[in-house]
């Protein structure tokens, strides 16, 4: 009995206690609500998922813990059962988990979220997205590397789509705000910098040679080399003899700014076929300057793939082990079927094999290759040098030449235009011609035919004369045979020499890559990810410090790829600071640039402001369309954020941004009264459309027919070994004898030209997570209604651009869409809807970003 009773005793305690739990759930459930979300993580673990290694809370938006004085944190919860799905956007593979939250009724909106690793590897966290109340949606786009917690040493946190201008921001994320500013820009101590720290800090450009072996000047600083600043990186400097850091992949630069893993996959696979190729290029053991050197056109055509493409042979693999490192020759693995030995076809040799001999396409590419924005229409004839020494052009060389006009009739007409790369080039032609390279500083004088295409007309190279501010000037003109035919084409690979050192150092590095890295920086430092200029601006920095620190360990330092290839060799650098010198970023506008160029003028009554000398230009006439589509959006943009000029002289995010741009970023240019003063609603505007104008248009149209141009070396060679002969010299004579032999032995040699090819050939081809202007990364870029369809808008635009540029391209009376190349002119071409198209070296299209 005494058992029967203890036992009814102790059920009946049960029974109390099961129901004071029950209660006490049930009173907290009334206290507490759910929020459902999924978590979408690029990675290769189990699908099962991390488990307790990867807590993650939500951030409220306006409720406070009095504790902490930050927004309330839900309950925490953990990444399990994922289930692996692709990106519809961009085919990535990746694992979806689905998230739920407890959170206190009176919780609110989610603002942020914090997440540790704990786990022993980072990840790429793409995104989390949350159901709220009401069936609305919170969006976080994330696109970052998450490092383990014990390199880390505190959690990552991320806020919401939802942009706040400062003064603006709700009370739950003030001091978070505040803080992860603080986290990015650092204090200043840090040591070496690894891979995981997110500090942001700048430096001069000191990582391109051992300063202590004195190969080559920092660059920035100084009066004497001045320069943009780079993101600080930590990276040890790399000897010029350090063959396997030519082909160096990955680098120590923010989570944030590096590569996705479906890019760096591409962007690894991209190097090793260039590599391939470089390495078949060169034989099994060509290594002596005879066998190295080109005997024929015919040479040069075998280097590329025709109906069929030589597989890769046992030999090559040996040869790339040997020169890429351990990391990235294991990449090859079974895909080594997917590699072949031979390049690719260029455009310009597919299109017409002769045509790089045409003066007539000579003359197209000033226009609508990928060099159109050194062309100018001449204002004084003759050419002066800055010296005051003028040029030897004299008006009996060309007036015979210009469709019955007189010179001052062509000049009064804006008809006769310059190529100049003469007096930015004298200065340095004593170093450059000291090792074994024969360069001129050239000036190109070209009219302008009826039919609006470009007709050379002379040719200047000039070298420095035997005193002091002297100069020895020849002038060649177009001849139609004979020994004169042969020596213009000789000119006009001088030339070509010149433009394709100004493209790759000037055009193409210094004015898009460079110029731009350290505003990059200055938006991470000063300004929010809440903040909305910097909403406006991400895409547009996606991937671009990623390259540039690739760019200066490979293919700008001492002993890289440029010096190996250029003819301005050891002092590429130092002629890059020499030409930013002159940089200013008012006139880095399309229309600036066009109206600094005389190639338009001032007209209020044109949409953009200004008018194109001639409408065949279909680089202006293309980039101008561009320009506007895009000053429309950023102005709407800047409208719908600041309600007047007081609101942005208020903001001081965005003015701490602007003062460390000119102070610290540009700060060799700090004193220049040609920055905007950041003080009304314009000056905005027009900083930021040219800012995205440099990192897309500008860029798209310079780097992405860089193979189809120059990559074939007939074209666009990159340096001469010798000068053009005298007559009555024994290398004349060599010269009448076989003119096509001596153009071939002034050349480049074999492994010079290819090794560039292989160069060009990763850079002329977008990866397939590329995304172009008027496009997002995701439809969820930012939760605000309005602003997405003003953005379908623009994107509509750039749509309908699109199609005028297809008519034009098609237009039988425009010359210069096409030229002798029968190449069409797409490289601002905006793709927005058919983002395949857009892949492999014939690439056209516009991205968002310098991300290649």
């Amino acid at each position: 009995m005494e058992q029967t009773r203890q036992r009814s005793t102790m059920i009946d305690c049960l029974n109390v206690f099961q129901g004071s739990v029950k209660a006490q759930l049930s009173e907290s459930k009334k206290r507490t609500e759910s929020i459902k979300g999924e978590i979408i993580i690029q990675h290769t673990h189990a699908k099962s998922g991390f488990g307790k290694a990867i807590p993650i809370q939500l951030y409220s938006l306006y409720k406070i813990d009095p504790s902490t004085g930050e927004g309330k944190l839900s309950q925490e919860v953990h990444l399990n059962h994922g289930k692996r799905i692709h990106n519809k956007l961009n085919g990535n593979k990746c694992v979806k988990y689905e998230l739920t939250f407890e959170v206190d009724r009176d919780f609110g909106f989610p603002g942020a979220f914090v997440v540790w690793n704990q786990h022993k590897d980072k990840f790429f966290l793409q995104s989390l997205s949350l159901q709220v109340a009401f069936r609305q949606m919170v969006h976080f786009e994330c696109n970052s590397w998450i490092y383990p917690n014990h390199l880390m040493q505190k959690p990552r946190i991320f806020f919401s789509n939802t942009c706040y201008l400062p003064s603006q921001t709700p009370n739950g994320l003030l001091q978070l705000r505040k803080q992860e500013l603080d986290t990015l820009r650092g204090d200043g101590t840090a040591g070496r910098i690894r891979e995981w720290h997110r500090t942001y800090g700048y430096d001069f450009y000191n990582d391109l040679s051992d300063p202590q072996r004195g190969e080559r000047p920092i660059l920035g600083g100084s009066a004497h080399y001045p320069y943009p600043r780079r993101g600080k990186t930590g990276e040890p400097h790399i000897h010029s003899e350090n063959v396997k850091g030519m082909f160096k992949i990955d680098s120590c630069i923010p989570p944030d700014e590096r590569f996705s893993p479906q890019k760096l996959s591409e962007f690894t696979k991209k190097v090793i076929q260039a590599t391939f190729h470089f390495v078949g290029s060169q034989g099994g053991s060509m290594s002596r300057e005879e066998t190295n050197q080109f005997k024929s056109f015919n040479e040069i055509k075998e280097l590329f793939s025709g109906k069929k493409n030589q597989g890769v042979e046992e030999w090559m693999i040996k040869k790339l082990e040997a020169r890429l490192p351990k990391e990235i020759f294991k990449e090859i693995g079974q895909g080594i079927k997917d590699y072949t030995a031979k390049f690719p076809m260029p455009q310009l040799f597919a299109g017409n094999e002769l045509a790089w001999k045409d003066d007539e396409e000579f003359g197209h590419q000033m226009l609508a290759g990928i060099n159109a924005t050194v062309i100018q229409c001449l204002q004084v004839f003759p050419p002066r040098s800055k010296n005051g020494i003028w040029s030897s052009i004299r008006r009996s060389h060309i007036e015979h030449n210009l469709d019955g006009l007189t010179l001052q009739e062509a000049m009064n007409q804006w008809r006769i235009f310059i190529l100049d790369h003469h007096n930015y080039l004298m200065p340095f032609l004593g170093k450059i011609n000291q090792n074994g390279v024969c360069a001129y500083a050239s000036r190109t004088l070209l009219f302008l035919k009826d039919n609006a295409t470009l007709k050379p007309l002379a040719i200047e190279l000039s070298l420095p004369g035997l005193s002091p501010g002297t100069e020895i000037h020849r002038v060649f003109r177009p001849g139609t045979n004979g020994s004169e035919a042969a020596l213009w084409q000789l000119a006009k690979a001088h030339v070509g020499v010149n433009d394709s050192g100004y493209h790759q150092l000037i055009s193409h590095w210094l004015k898009t890559h460079a110029v731009v890295e350290p505003f990059i920086i200055a938006t991470r430092r000063q300004l929010s990810v809440m903040h909305p200029i910097h909403r406006l601006l991400d895409p547009h920095f996606k991937d671009t410090m990623h390259i540039n620190a690739l760019a200066r360990s490979t293919v700008l330092k001492a002993g890289g790829i440029i010096e190996k290839t250029l003819y301005s060799g050891e002092v590429s650098m130092e002629l890059s600071s020499s030409l930013y010198k002159q940089w200013r970023f008012d006139e880095q506008s399309l229309p600036g640039d066009l109206l600094k160029r005389g190639m338009a003028f001032h007209n209020p009554d044109c949409v953009a402001g200004v008018q194109l000398l001639f409408e065949d230009y279909p680089y202006g006439t293309d980039g101008l369309e561009i320009w506007v589509a895009t000053k429309r959006w950023v102005t709407d943009f800047c409208l719908y954020f600041y309600k007047d000029d007081n609101s942005l002289r208020s903001d001081h995010e965005i003015q701490e941004w602007w003062s460390e741009i000119k102070k610290i970023g540009h700060g060799d240019k700090c004193n220049e009264t040609w920055w905007y003063p950041m003080t009304t609603l314009s000056d905005l505007v027009e900083a930021l459309t040219t800012l995205i104008w440099i990192s897309s248009g500008l860029h798209a149209s310079v780097n992405f027919r860089q193979y189809g141009y120059v990559g074939h070396p007939l074209n666009r060679p990159t340096k001469c070994r010798n000068f053009i002969p005298i007559e009555g010299t024994r290398e004349f004579a060599e010269f009448l004898h076989d003119p096509d032999k001596f153009f071939l032995k002034m050349l480049p040699n074999r492994s010079e030209i290819t090794l560039y090819m292989a160069l060009l050939e990763v850079l002329s081809a977008p990866t397939s997570d590329e995304v172009y202007l008027g496009q997002r990364q995701s439809p969820n870029w930012i939760d605000d209604v309005w602003v997405k369809q003003r953005f379908e808008q623009f994107a509509e635009e750039l749509n309908e651009v699109d199609k005028r540029i297809v008519e034009r391209n098609a237009d039988p009376k425009l010359k210069n869409r096409q030229g002798p190349s029968n190449i069409p002119y797409k490289l601002l071409g905006p793709v927005v809807s058919n983002v395949k198209s857009c892949q492999g070296i014939t690439a056209i299209g516009i991205p968002n970003s310098i991300s290649m």
